[in-house]
């Protein structure tokens, strides 16, 4: 039995790479799904047939285009940096490669259930407003 690891090659498909990235981009906070395929791309999606949205290159080099549908109220640059990394990392470590362009495009924001509405800053006399806690004389940030 060699300890020495021995050098090879594997195959991943075309599929395998989509399920990464999906796995990945749908784990990021923020990312409500894919806004790609229209009606018809959405449908395929539910009964597992299609991602829409994503698309994956192989040849001549690995790139990803993503068309995301973000929740509303996040910051929308820092959703795609948190997207762009995670599909970076998930690429690099589970099939050695990175990709050599990950073009993110926001199709839309998607207002959740559950999230709150942004608060008028003045909108109760006597509650902590934007300003207190640099008044307040304390590091805390």
């Amino acid at each position: 039995m060699s300890v020495e690891p021995v050098p090879g090659r594997s195959l991943v498909t075309k599929r395998a790479v989509r399920e990464l990235v999906r796995t990945a981009v749908l784990s990021v906070y923020g990312v409500s799904g894919f806004a790609g395929g229209g009606r018809v791309g959405r449908l395929l999606d539910r009964v597992g047939f299609g991602n829409p949205g994503l698309r994956v290159t192989l040849v001549p080099a690995l790139s990803v285009d993503l068309d995301l549908l973000v929740a509303y109220g996040l910051p929308v640059a820092e959703v795609a940096r948190q997207v762009e990394s995670a599909v970076r990392y998930t690429l690099r470590h589970a099939i050695g490669r990175e990709p050599e362009r990950v073009a993110i495009k926001i199709g839309r924001l998607r207002h959740e259930q559950g999230l709150a509405p942004l608060r008028n800053a003045s909108a109760t006399p006597g509650e902590p407003g934007p300003g207190d806690l640099a008044a307040s004389g304390t590091d805390v940030a």
